[in-house]
């Protein structure tokens, strides 16, 4: 009698322990269903023949984002259609690729990949963190507070800007790489339709010291973004907006050479006048000329 009663009781000692787990796994399933985390990954993609400083732009904004996947470099620039693949296989649902064209250009694609939209702009006047060795500090993984100028709310094609850009660098609520703190701003600015991209600490207010104020202090990088195109597929579709007063560096140069050419030809064209002139004025001959020779 004592052997059953006391396998009895443990059957009911497991059964209770059982019930307990399942309460905990069911409890655990709720907590995380209410915890609905937005899941942004970012995937950084550099081109082939990205110089030094572009390469180093791109690291000081992976520090910036927590949530971000890096690829190696792409071989294929006509075919951008790839990076949705690569992006796929990362599992990252937007893209930052920095495209590298001639003497040194560096032009970043931000995309929301696998339906659209995708943004093309040229990048202007880098300055990297070990360039402007600013006294600003924020730890690593912390939470950013994204500053728009009003101006973004203008016109539609940057109300979508702004909105991408929320999507991209805006650190997801509880995710595993962040830390829940706040210390850094993102600011966007729009100045002559070209976006100011600054990085600010924020040391806040102390209240044990008096007359203690908010204030922002610089840490980079800093670089300028002028909007060259918006299509309505990821690295592919219609285009929305295009910047007709744009004109690329390389029409620039073509310009530039051909300024050049035209000032060459114009001294060709004197030198050729100047040769006219001397045959049609040659003075005649002097018959006086050879008498005081002997």
């Amino acid at each position: 009698m004592s052997s059953s009663s006391s396998e009895g009781y443990q059957e009911n000692s497991s059964s209770d322990e059982s019930e307990e787990q399942l309460s905990k796994r069911e409890e655990r399933s709720l907590k995380q269903r209410k915890m609905k985390r937005t899941k942004q990954k970012v995937l950084f993609l550099p081109s082939r023949g990205i110089t030094t400083r572009q390469r180093h732009l791109m690291k000081d904004l992976i520090s910036l984002i927590p949530h971000y996947k890096k690829d190696s470099k792409l071989k294929a620039k006509n075919k951008l259609k790839m990076i949705n693949e690569i992006c796929q296989i990362n599992s990252c649902n937007n893209c930052l690729f920095f495209e590298s064209r001639k003497n040194n250009e560096l032009y970043l694609w931000a995309a929301k990949v696998p339906r659209g939209p995708s943004i093309r702009f040229h990048v202007l006047n880098i300055h990297t963190m070990s360039e402007l060795n600013m006294i600003g500090n924020c730890l690593n993984g912390s939470r950013p507070i994204l500053t728009f100028d009003k101006a973004f709310d203008s016109q539609p094609h940057y109300k979508l800007v702004k909105e991408l850009f929320c999507q991209i660098f805006a650190t997801p609520k509880k995710h595993p790489c962040s830390k829940p703190f706040v210390d850094h701003t993102l600011s966007f600015t729009l100045i002559n339709d070209k976006i100011w991209f600054r990085n600010y600490q924020i040391i806040w207010k102390d209240p044990k010291v008096k007359d203690s104020e908010t204030r922002l202090v610089e840490i980079g990088p800093r670089f300028v973004l002028k909007m060259v195109r918006i299509m309505a597929g990821s690295f592919s579709g219609v285009t929305i907006y295009k910047d007709g007063a744009w004109v690329s560096p390389n029409e620039k140069r073509i310009q530039l050479k051909k300024e050049k050419q035209q000032k060459y030809q114009k001294k060709l064209l004197e030198r050729q006048k100047q040769r006219k002139r001397k045959t049609k004025n040659i003075l005649p001959k002097n018959e006086l000329q050879d008498v005081f020779k002997d």
